[in-house]
């Protein structure tokens, strides 16, 4: 019987916790179930509050890190009965990022992940794998995009040229080449600040489908200005989060756009998500015509539209098509990113993250 593993993942738009419980019986991920527990809101404004400097970071962090973990034990209960009887080898724990500043400051830089993960096997019983970066941030990477080595185990084709854009709060791209060679990198905000902006005027967490956005105009000055942001222009490896793409980052912008209405920014905003996304195909897998895309983004019928704009020659479709649900795909990495640690396999890709080499990474709390 194929053993079983749970993935969990929290990410850049704090909406909540997701996990699967899968099984991997050819070493892709076949969904056994899905789980999602909203964050509180009180718990929710910490864990963005603590993105950016504060006061008395260390405590405020420490407990936040306990409550998230709480969160995450109650989507391992609600995985688990849905598979009466069948034991959990372990749990891939992603954890929350609040800080990632690879490289910078001192050549080594950090990434901050909030996590509990020796709360998180006491309360559940099983083994827990964690902190699953900083080992190729050790090794000179990014530490970011992890997910490029599970698309290709996932999605990837022999002869055939794939892109896959994981859309959440920030948009990475894996770029699946049809030689076997599998490059990828963080393309800049996903979703995060459409999700920022819809919160800020219409008090929703979201823009459902993306039907504020199409209700506006791009505006090209804006748009500009955005595109002139140094990331863009960076050649992988590269990753990015709230540390570059974040509300005072918008609001400067549009100091210079006083008139702007706010669902013309909400149109430019994902009109930059896709632009970002599109450009990075176009540059480093320009044989590519197929692109699948996962997240929460595949669910924003707007964006959606607005990449087959710009990617014209292109099919374009969810994750779904390939046997796994666009919300289940990110836990489903961590999920496998835990059953290569447990087999001793590496689970970065240097070609991706620019580190030195193939690491081991996590660390293996046991039940």
């Amino acid at each position: 019987m194929d053993e079983l593993f749970i993935g969990l993942m929290s990410g850049t738009s704090l909406d909540g916790a997701d996990g699967v419980l899968a099984a991997f019986p050819d070493g892709r991920a076949q969904v056994l179930a899905h789980a999602h527990r909203p964050f509180d809101p009180a718990l929710r404004g910490e864990l963005l509050a603590l993105n950016t400097p504060g006061d008395n970071e260390l405590h405020r962090a420490a407990l936040a890190a306990n409550a998230l973990t709480r969160v995450y034990s109650e989507v391992v209960t609600a995985l688990c009965e849905a598979a009466p009887g069948r034991a959990v080898r372990a749990i891939g724990a992603h954890g929350q990022t609040v800080r990632h500043r690879p490289g910078q400051f001192d050549g080594t830089g950090y990434t901050l992940q909030l996590n509990a993960p020796a709360l998180l096997a006491e309360l559940t019983g099983i083994a827990v794998v964690a902190d699953l970066r900083s080992r190729d941030l050790a090794a000179g990477g990014q530490g970011a995009p992890l997910v490029p080595a599970f698309h290709n185990a996932q999605f990837a084709c022999a002869g055939q040229d794939i892109a896959v854009a994981n859309i959440g709060g920030i948009a990475n791209l894996s770029l699946l080449g049809a030689d076997g060679a599998v490059r990828g990198f963080d393309c800049g905000p996903g979703n995060a600040l459409m999700d920022l902006w819809c919160l800020r005027h219409r008090g929703a967490a979201f823009d459902d489908r993306g039907r504020w956005a199409a209700q506006g105009q791009v505006l090209p000055a804006l748009l500009d200005a955005a595109l002139r942001d140094p990331y863009f222009a960076l050649s992988p490896p590269k990753s990015t989060g709230r540390d570059d793409f974040h509300a005072d980052w918008l609001d400067a912008l549009l100091a210079g756009q006083p008139s702007a209405s706010a669902r013309d920014v909400q149109a430019t905003l994902c009109e930059l998500t896709a632009r970002t996304v599109a450009d990075g195909v176009h540059r480093h897998l320009p044989r590519a015509r197929e692109l699948l895309v996962c997240g929460g983004g595949a669910l924003n019928d707007e964006l959606m539209r607005r990449l087959a704009q710009a990617l014209p020659q292109f099919h374009i479709e969810s994750t779904a098509s390939r046997g796994l649900a666009p919300l289940h795909v990110e836990a489903a990495a961590f999920a496998w990113l835990a059953r290569a640690h447990l087999r001793g396999e590496p689970g970065n890709l240097s070609a991706v993250t620019g580190a030195r080499g193939p690491r081991l990474l996590g660390a293996l709390y046991p039940a």
